[in-house]
């Protein structure tokens, strides 16, 4: 087996042979570690194994693996050139269109991943505000530098002592937050909705929004969303936009695009003067290649409606999960967008279920998470849902074998 030997010959020279939210380690037995290729909504391991892709690439891939656009426009620059000196004009095009496109965005910087853009969110609200606290939901996941980190390895207390945490929803614990540091909150950093792993999502309240919103405001700091994760994937202005709420910064990556490297900063007039004074940089955030995939990638799901064809797919797939697991008898809780979503099964408290059955769906071919949210594509279309679930079907059917008691198959 390729994966196997691939493990075998990684943990001689990567540490522990895999390291981060890839390591397959850490999932259910059967998930391969290594990939061989990936086209539309499909993945293939290095064993030729084929799966119906509900992670995405854990988000990046929104379009499709190998979308032709995405792709002709990224070997259109690579032929010019990539990495340079300075940017190419795509800088300018891929901001522009940024600005166009979100209502909250007077500018853009660019960076490469998502918790670049979350820290230089911060930083602009602290340039802007002269302050240092930042009140953040508990158990939010911004990013994987030290002040963000969930794991606290090879970091200092002091690299979190600026955060105050609240609860998610809660605008009676927001203010209490807040009045534990009164005047000196720089920022609150709060995601679309509570995403958090090994939980049920949480959808937003609009009052919470809105509330987050006027607090900031009173306060005198900067409401940043971490649309990150979330971003083009509910809505192309931004994932508050619908509840009338604009944010003063949002942090992009993720599905920016469609799996080439890159994220971003968007941010409005107030604060272009504090942004223009600091010094956040990277060799490669300048890099054309990935500003040129991302402008085709907004560009073809704002032309292409893609996030409308993923809302369908995911209420499809949501509606064929609930019936399904109805018949085999189990409850289950699918939370969060349909186009983000998640399965949990009731009284799981251990996952041991969530991870029996998502390793059955890799044997029937669905790549799913037992503890992460998954994501749709615009790549997914109704044929392959109806595909997905007959896997899924047969999965339900193995676990309920498997826990014992009748099922339907």
């Amino acid at each position: 087996m390729k994966d196997a030997e691939l493990r075998e010959r990684a943990r001689q020279v990567i540490p522990g042979g895999m390291y981060g939210h890839l390591n397959a380690a850490i999932f259910a037995p059967g998930y391969p570690q290594f990939f061989a290729r990936g086209e539309g909504c499909r993945q293939w391991d290095v064993d030729g194994r084929e799966y119906i892709d509900f992670m995405c690439s854990w988000g990046p891939v929104v379009l499709g693996h190998r979308h032709p656009v995405v792709e002709e426009a990224a070997a259109r620059q690579l032929a010019q050139g990539d990495c340079l000196n300075g940017p190419g004009p795509i800088m300018v095009e891929l901001a522009e269109l940024l600005v166009d496109t979100i209502p909250s965005a007077d500018w853009a910087m660019f960076s490469k991943n998502g918790t670049d853009a979350t820290t230089q969110a911060l930083m602009v609200a602290r340039a802007a505000t002269g302050r240092t606290k930042v009140l953040m939901a508990h158990g939010a996941y911004h990013g994987a530098d030290p002040w963000c980190t969930p794991s606290p390895a090879g970091t200092t207390p002091n690299e979190r002592a600026d955060l105050v945490e609240f609860t998610y929803n809660s605008l009676e614990s927001l203010e209490a937050a807040a009045a534990t540091v009164e005047g000196d909150v720089a920022a609150i950093i709060v995601t679309p909705f509570k995403h958090d792993s090994f939980e049920d999502q949480e959808l937003v309240e609009p009052a919470f929004a809105r509330g987050a919103r006027a607090l900031a405001d009173r306060l005198g700091a900067a409401l940043v969303i971490d649309d990150v994760r979330a971003g083009f994937r509910i809505d192309l202005r931004g994932s508050w936009e619908q509840y009338g709420v604009r944010p003063d910064l949002t942090a992009w990556s993720k599905a920016m695009a469609n799996g080439y490297p890159i994220a971003a900063v968007t941010g409005t007039d107030a604060l272009r003067g504090p942004a223009q004074t600091l010094y956040s940089t990277g060799s490669f955030w300048f890099s054309a290649v990935a500003m040129a995939a991302a402008k085709a990638t907004i560009e073809t799901l704002r032309d292409t409606d893609g996030i409308a064809t993923m809302f369908r797919s995911g209420t499809r797939l949501r509606e064929g999960l609930h019936a399904q697991a109805k018949a085999h008898g189990f409850t289950v809780n699918q939370t969060g967008p349909v186009t983000i979503p998640w399965l949990s099964f009731d009284g799981d408290a251990d996952l041991s279920t969530a991870m029996y059955w998502s390793d059955a769906c890799l044997r029937n071919g669905v790549y799913l998470h037992p503890w992460h949210n998954w994501f749709l594509s615009a790549a997914h279309t109704e044929d392959d849902v109806d595909r997905a679930l007959e896997g899924t079907d047969r999965a339900f059917a193995q676990t309920r074998a498997h826990l014992g008691g009748y099922t339907a198959q």
